[in-house]
């Protein structure tokens, strides 16, 4: 959610190297705070990676809300996903503008941290639900995309993000360790407690999607038995065959979406969970990298394979050549 966050938690040292975010901090007056770094190569990747992101989500949300066409609940759960990200490549931006380029304050690390946490929270979420609206769309394959179901799917946002700005809202309201720099965590000024329920409640979703996307595929191979035994279809049919081989690639891109999706989230929940302020913040960087990429790798792979957005994209590059619609590709 994703997530390029990955040193938000962390300050680079004015030399060479990542130094602990406590040793930035006067250690007699615990309410210190660092003077701005020098500029780095880090940093200048930072500022570049959250710039990609907020370009490439905000393509997205534009393409979907300018298209009065794309208000399928999938359109909608897509590009409450690209605006999750999108804040995320915002708050890196923030967090390298307030880390070399001004002062910065205990205020601005709560409003990037909380920012981050609500970004991050409602991605985790839309991916969620990017999962059950794909298992609804083929196990209610007849009633679902009324306009009932966008309804539906429309609270459902509303109660993701109301969820996520509350969550988001913790380091604001006070649950912060900048008081008390015993109790942070590996991603300061996060509190230790609190970052343990997040990232409970980030392998929580894991588990959710999963056993959502076993489902997915449960329904599909009950579908191709069906459809396989209502045609006298046998195994070596070529017909069958090739229906069958299409299945397995669709099968591929699921697993390649599951595998980017667990890979990039679970070590950095893991460590959450196990690490503490006096772990080494070179961990804390190689689990959240992968989670940073998350953010990136989104509109790829959930959004820009879409048939439909595709076409968007293409009109609004070529209006004269792509003047056609195709059929909703989830």
């Amino acid at each position: 959610m994703t997530q390029n966050d990955s040193d938000v938690w962390f300050e680079e040292s004015s030399g060479s190297g990542m130094s602990s975010p406590l040793s930035l901090l006067d250690q007699s007056d615990p309410t210190a705070v660092p003077e701005a770094s020098p500029l780095s190569l880090w940093g200048v990747a930072l500022c570049v990676s959250g710039t990609l992101i907020v370009s490439e989500n905000a393509i997205v949300v534009a393409a979907i809300l300018a298209t009065p066409s794309l208000r399928a609940p999938v359109f909608l759960l897509l590009a409450s996903l690209a605006l999750a990200d999108l804040l995320a490549g915002v708050a890196l931006i923030l967090h390298f503008l307030f880390l070399f380029c001004v002062e910065p304050t205990d205020w601005s690390e709560l409003m990037t941290s909380g920012l981050l946490a609500t970004s991050l929270t409602a991605s985790l979420l839309s991916l969620m639900g990017v999962a059950l609206d794909r298992y609804l769309s083929l196990s209610q394959a007849l009633t679902y995309g009324s306009r009932h179901s966008r309804r539906c799917a429309a609270g459902l946002l509303a109660l993701v993000w109301l969820g996520s700005c509350l969550i988001g809202s913790g380091p604001v309201l006070g649950w912060h360790c900048l008081n008390d720099i015993t109790s942070c965590s590996v991603a300061r000024p996060l509190t230790r407690t609190y970052l343990s329920l997040l990232c409970g409640g980030f392998l929580l979703v894991v588990m959710v999607t999963l056993q959502l996307y076993t489902g997915i595929c449960r329904v599909a191979r009950r579908h191709a038995h069906a459809i396989a035994t209502q045609r006298h279809f046998l195994p070596d049919d070529q017909s069958y065959a090739s229906k069958h081989g299409g299945r397995g690639k669709g099968l591929s891109r699921l697993l390649l979406v599951l595998g980017v999706f667990v890979s990039c989230w679970t070590p950095f929940a893991l460590y959450g969970l196990l690490g503490d302020a006096s772990s080494s913040p070179l961990y804390t960087y190689a689990t959240l990298v992968p989670a940073a990429g998350n953010s990136l790798l989104n509109p790829l792979l959930y959004s820009l394979r879409n048939r439909d957005i595709r076409l968007v994209l293409l009109h609004a590059c070529c209006p004269h050549r792509h003047n056609t619609h195709r059929p909703v590709d989830v």
